[in-house]
């Protein structure tokens, strides 16, 4: 009664292509060849090193990108807290509107 039905496979239509025929290559023995010359060692860098100068000027941007991103999210939360209260202060009046009007009636 409730048997899924599994699509068949197309067959293919249209214009077909025959296989490629794949000729052998034959196998060249292997040819020596004359070793590289030695490079030289790339020169070592050393790692990055602070100074007092540097992680003081890493401290103070990250102090200001978390003060500027906090201000950010302060100001969103205090825009939907006084969306939130201009809704229900314009509810409170549309509801004493409404009860007014059916009292005079």
């Amino acid at each position: 009664m409730l048997r899924p039905k599994i699509p068949t496979m197309p067959t293919p239509t249209g214009l077909s292509t025959r296989p490629a025929v794949v000729e052998p290559t034959t196998v060249s023995p292997n040819v020596e060849t004359p070793p590289a010359a030695p490079t030289t060692p790339a020169p070592f860098r050393p790692s990055v090193q602070l100074t007092p100068g540097t992680a003081l000027a890493l401290v103070g941007g990250g102090t200001a990108v978390v003060l500027v991103l906090g201000a950010v999210l302060v100001s969103l939360l205090l825009a939907v807290a006084i969306t939130g209260a201009s809704v229900a202060v314009c509810a409170v009046v549309l509801r004493s509107l409404l009860a007014s009007d059916a009292k005079r009636r």
